[in-house]
C-alpha cells in the first residue's frame, strides 16, 4: 500500500506526548464502517483492534446507528446523572430479560461512571465497605485500569510508575500458568492467608480477569478459575471479575466466566456495553452487597443516554436469539485457530506460542521486539493489529463479533504475510 504522508502537524505540535495508539498507526483516519476503517486519502484497513475491544458488533453498526440517530432526532436525553429517563429503563429492562434471567444471575447494576476504571474503583471500593478491609489481592500481568486505584491492582511496571506516588492495598498473586505449573495450583496464596506470621493483611477482595488482554492473552483455565471461587469462599473474600475488555461476548458467552461455571461477587463490564463505542460502564454485584448510600459514589457522565440506546438495540439485536452471537463467535475463534497452528508450525523456531478464546487471540514470539515489527508491516499492508504483554511482545488479534468469514480470511493471510516479511 502506497501511503502519502499525511498532515500530522496539529497532533504532534498540540497534542500531548502521551498519545500512543496514532504513533503505531500514522495516518489520519476519517471515517469506518463494519470492519473497515478509512483515512482520508481513502486508503483501506481492515480492524483486527475493534476500538480494543469496545466495538464488538463494528463501526457505526447501522441498526444501532438507526436506534441512536432517531433517539437524537426527537430530542431525547442526552445527558441525564442518574435521573430516571426511558433510554435508561429501556436498556435495564433488556439487560434483565436477555442477560441476567437466562443465566440465573440475580445482580444489582451500578452506572458507576462512563469508563472500564469507573467501574474497577468502584468495585474496589464496594468490596472494601462490604468486609472492613482494605486489601485487595490482583494477579501477575494483570490490567485494570489507569486511576490509582485501579493501577494498584495492575501489574505492569511501566503503567504502575506513571502514578507518581506509592500504590497501596493491592497484593499479587501468580495467574494461572505463571508458575509454569511446578507449583500446585494457590499454595502461596492460600499459605500466605493460614499464616499469622505471613504479614498479608486479610484481603477484602480477589479481582481476575478470565483472560488477561493487555497482559498478553494470558487465559486462565476453568478449573483454576474454579479453585479460585473456591478459596474466596473458604476464605470470606469477595471475588470481582474484570470482564471489561472479555464480556459482552468477546469469548463466546456474553459474559467470559459463564463457561467456567462461577458466579463472581462482584462484575465489572464496559468497553463494548454500548454496542456503538460509546463511553458506558456497569458494575454488577450480588443484591446483598448494595450497601451504598444515596450518593456515595456518583460521577457526573454516570447516565451517558445515547450508550443507553445504543446499549439496549444491541442486547435487542445480538443478543435475543438464544446461543447464535457465542456459537458464531467460536466458528470464528476456530478459523482464527486453524490459521494460528499453520502459522506456528511455519515459524517453530521464531513463536513461542499462540492462545486465545473466542475471538481474542495472541502469537508470543522469542524476539520480543518482533510483535512490534509484525504490527508496523500489518498497517503497511492494510490491517490493524495491536501488540500486548509486559514486553509487547505478543501479537493481539481483536477483531468484531461480527466480522465476516471472508473478512476474518483476509485478515489472517495479511498477518500471515506480515509474520513472513519480518522474519
Amino acid at each position: 500500500m502506497t501511503i502519502t504522508q499525511p498532515d500530522l502537524s496539529v497532533f504532534e505540535t498540540l497534542e500531548s506526548e502521551v498519545r500512543s495508539y496514532c504513533r503505531g498507526w500514522p495516518t489520519v483516519f476519517d471515517r469506518a464502517q463494519g470492519s473497515r476503517m478509512y483515512d482520508e486519502d481513502g486508503h483501506e484497513y481492515l480492524d483486527f483492534f475493534a476500538g480494543a475491544g469496545s466495538l464488538n458488533y463494528g463501526h457505526n453498526n447501522p441498526v444501532l446507528k438507526r436506534a441512536l440517530l432517531d433517539y437524537l432526532e426527537r430530542d431525547g436525553v442526552t445527558h441525564g446523572l442518574d435521573m430516571s429517563t426511558t433510554a435508561k429503563r429501556a436498556f435495564l429492562e433488556s439487560f434483565q430479560n436477555l442477560i441476567l434471567r437466562p443465566r440465573d444471575l440475580p445482580y444489582k447494576v451500578m452506572f458507576p461512571g462512563p469508563t472500564g476504571t469507573n467501574a474497577v474503583e468502584s468495585a474496589l471500593k464496594l468490596a472494601r465497605k462490604v468486609k472492613g478491609r482494605e486489601s485487595i489481592v490482583s494477579f501477575t500481568n494483570a490490567f485494570h485500569g489507569m486511576s490509582l486505584g485501579s493501577l494498584a491492582v495492575t501489574g505492569n511496571a511501566f503503567k504502575r510508575a506513571g502514578a507518581g506516588i506509592p500504590l497501596v492495598h493491592g497484593t499479587p498473586m501468580p495467574f494461572d500458568h505463571y508458575l509454569d505449573g511446578k507449583v500446585p495450583d494457590f499454595l502461596w496464596f492460600e499459605r500466605l492467608l493460614e499464616d499469622q506470621g505471613s504479614g498479608l493483611n486479610k484481603p477484602a477482595a480477589v479481582i481476575v480477569e478470565t483472560v488477561q488482554g493487555e497482559g498478553g492473552i494470558n487465559v486462565a483455565r476453568a478449573e483454576w478459575l474454579r479453585a479460585l471461587e473456591a478459596l474466596c469462599r473458604r476464605q470470606d473474600m469477595l471475588l470481582i471479575v474484570d470482564d471489561i475488555q472479555m464480556g459482552c461476548g468477546r469469548t463466546g458467552a456474553f459474559f467470559s466466566f459463564e463457561e467456567a461455571g462461577i458466579s463472581p461477587d462482584i462484575v465489572t463490564v464496559s468497553k463494548s456495553i454500548s454496542g456503538y463505542g460509546l463511553p458506558m460502564a456497569l458494575t454488577l454485584f450480588k443484591p446483598e452487597l448494595d450497601v451504598w448510600e444515596p450518593g456515595e459514589h456518583n460521577g457526573t457522565f454516570r447516565g451517558n443516554n445515547p450508550a443507553f440506546v445504543t446499549a439496549a438495540a444491541a442486547l435487542q439485536t445480538y443478543w435475543s436469539d438464544g446461543p447464535a452471537m457465542e456459537k458464531q463467535t467460536r466458528a470464528r475463534g476456530e478459523q482464527i485457530e486453524q490459521t494460528l497452528v499453520a502459522l506456528v508450525d511455519e515459524h517453530r523456531a521464531d513463536i513461542v506460542e499462540y492462545r486465545g478464546r473466542g475471538l481474542v487471540w495472541g502469537i508470543e514470539f522469542r524476539d520480543k521486539e518482533r510483535a512490534g515489527r509484525v504490527a508496523r508491516r500489518a498497517f503497511d499492508l492494510g490491517l490493524l493489529i495491536e501488540t500486548s504483554g509486559p514486553q509487547s511482545e505478543v501479537v493481539k488479534l481483536l477483531p468484531a463479533l461480527t466480522i465476516t468469514a471472508d473478512e476474518l480470511d483476509e485478515g489472517l493471510r495479511t498477518l500471515t504475510r506480515a509474520v513472513r516479511e519480518t522474519a
